[in-house]
Order: structure tokens, then sequence, then C-alpha cells
């Protein structure tokens, strides 16, 4: 046998070793050894969510996207009608009948209105409330073109100053409510609203007053107040916002352009109860929202707005 045949027969034992060798390895490794398991990998562009299923020793593959619909492919790819929140399950199930079930919370398109309310899913809706931390943008504006900070207050805002500060620690824990749906709702702990001092004067006068500022020149305090039943919310993107403004002569009227606001059916109001029921939405994200809330500070001008609380509010989870 020539050398050239002798090299050619060793690859060929060699390559049949290396064979063998596999399916022994994969003979030893059988189904029956390898544990039922389930993963998930998800991609998400817009509302389009590829899935991949990631399993061992499955046979079959159900999939429920959290909207209503399913599917039996392994790799399945689902386009949600609406953006929002969605727990996708899938659950692999083997030759013998035993099934595993896996999750994957997604975020699907969210918009700054699923951001607000939470979204299609959330059934009980969105709720927010004042923020006691406050943020680093926090801060008492004057109700002029470039919400300008007023000089006799800190800026910014320190952690815990309406309660600490002003003695108006209450207003942390009263909570708002937006569902995707329109509707909204307010939980007002102690039956008092956040409130403007000048407002609650010459609207209810002295005994619509529940809780004057230990400070007056800020012009606050919490004033009673029964939140309409069935009322409902509106919330525009890139809108124009009109507001009176001391700072505005002749007409003393003021337009901020192309911003968004949430306003409100009847009497009711976020945050800050005056003559003004607007509010500017600054920004928008999961945990936190920063809005401005117009007041009439100063009995002198009123019902003109004299300034702006600029604050942020934290989801409640």
């Amino acid at each position: 046998m020539t050398k050239k045949n002798l090299i050619l027969l060793y690859g060929v034992l060699f390559s049949m070793m290396l064979s063998l060798s596999s399916c022994s390895s994969d003979d030893s490794a059988g189904s029956e050894d390898i544990p039922l398991s389930a993963d998930i990998f998800q991609s998400v562009v817009g509302k389009k969510v590829a899935f991949q299923g990631l399993t061992n020793n499955a046979s079959s593959w159900t999939w429920d996207f959290g909207d209503g619909a399913t599917s039996s492919e392994k790799n399945p790819v689902h386009v949600y009608s609406e953006g929002g929140y969605y727990i996708a399950k899938l659950t692999a199930t083997s030759q013998d009948g035993s099934s595993v079930t896996t999750e994957v919370n997604l975020a699907v398109d969210l918009t700054p209105y699923i951001l607000l309310t939470g979204g299609p899913t959330a059934a009980d809706g969105k709720t927010w409330r004042l923020a006691n931390a406050h943020s680093s943008g926090d801060y008492f504006a004057n109700a002029d073109a470039g919400l300008t900070p007023f000089d006799g207050a800190p800026y910014p805002l320190p952690g815990g100053i309406l309660g600490a500060g002003l003695g108006l620690g209450e207003v942390y824990q009263d909570e708002y409510t937006f569902h995707y749906d329109g509707s909204y709702s307010m939980d007002l702990k102690d039956g008092a609203a956040f409130s403007g001092l000048v407002y609650q004067f010459l609207t209810a006068g002295p005994a619509g007053i529940k809780n004057p500022s230990s400070d007056q020149d800020f012009g606050l305090c919490t004033g009673y107040f029964t939140p309409e039943p069935n009322a409902t919310f509106t919330y525009e993107e890139s809108t124009d916002l009109t507001v009176s403004s001391v700072y505005a002569p002749p007409t003393y009227a003021l337009t901020f352009s192309g911003v968004s606001t949430l306003s409100f059916s009847g009497d009711m109001f976020f945050g800050l109860l005056d003559f003004e029921r607007k509010v500017m939405v600054q920004e928008i994200k999961d945990n936190t929202m920063k809005v401005a809330m117009f007041i009439s500070a100063s009995p002198d001008y009123a019902p003109l707005n004299t300034h702006a609380l600029v604050l942020t509010f934290e989801a409640v989870k």
C-alpha cells in the first residue's frame, strides 16, 4: 500500500471514530436525561415582537401574548394592535405530557398617553402622587413666559419642603388615577386638596381652608374638596396652552406653544386646585411625571396667575 493510500485510510478511520463518538454522546444524553425547560428571547420593533422559544425536550409550544391572541409556533412573530404593557407566556410540553411555563414582561410602543395611564392592560389605571423627595427640576416659578424661578423660594425645592417647611405634608399622600378609557379619579386622604390660599378664600371663604401654610407668602393651603364621580380627563400633545398671567399686559394672556396638557371635566384638577385647572406636562416617564401648575397667589391680582409650581409626581406601585 502506498504512503498516499495509507494516509487516506487513516483519514477515513479517524472520521468514522469521530462519528461514532458523536453518536455515542447523543445517545448518552437522550431526551429522557434532559430536563424539560423553557425560556423566552424577544425582539421588539414598534408594535411587532419576534419571539424565540428557547426550550429543551419540548415537542409542542403554546404562546399567550397577553392581548388575547395565541400561537402554537415555536418562534412566532406577533403584532399588537395597541401599545402597552403585556405579559407574554410560553408553555412548553414534552412528549410524555409534562409541561413548563415561563413568561416575559413587554413594554410595547409606549406613548406618553400609555405612560400616563398604564395602557389598555392596566385594569385599575395608573396612579400618581406628589414626590416627597422632589427632583432637581422642582421649583416655585413666576407665571411668566420662561417660568423663571421665584426669588423668594429655594431653587430647587428641597425634599419634603411642603411638609417640614410649610406644614402641608398631607399633600404628599393624595393620589390621582388616570385610566386608558379617559376616566379619572382622585383619593384625597384627608378630604382636602392641595390648593391656593387666595383661591379658597375668594371662592369658599375662610371656612373652605382646612390647613393654611405656615408661611403664607407662598399662598398655599389645603382646602376642602369633594371629588366628582364619573370624572374624565383629556391629554393633548403639541398643543397651545393659554393661561392668564400678570406678566402679559395688556391682555394678561400668555400662550405656551407646542406643549402637552391635561384638562379635566367639571371642577376636577390634578395636583393643585386653583383658578387655572389646565396643567402643562413637561416630561413623562415610566415612573415620574413633571408638570407645571399655575396659581394666583396675590389677592391684588386674582384671578390672574402670578406663579406656577413645577413639581414631580411619582407612579404609585
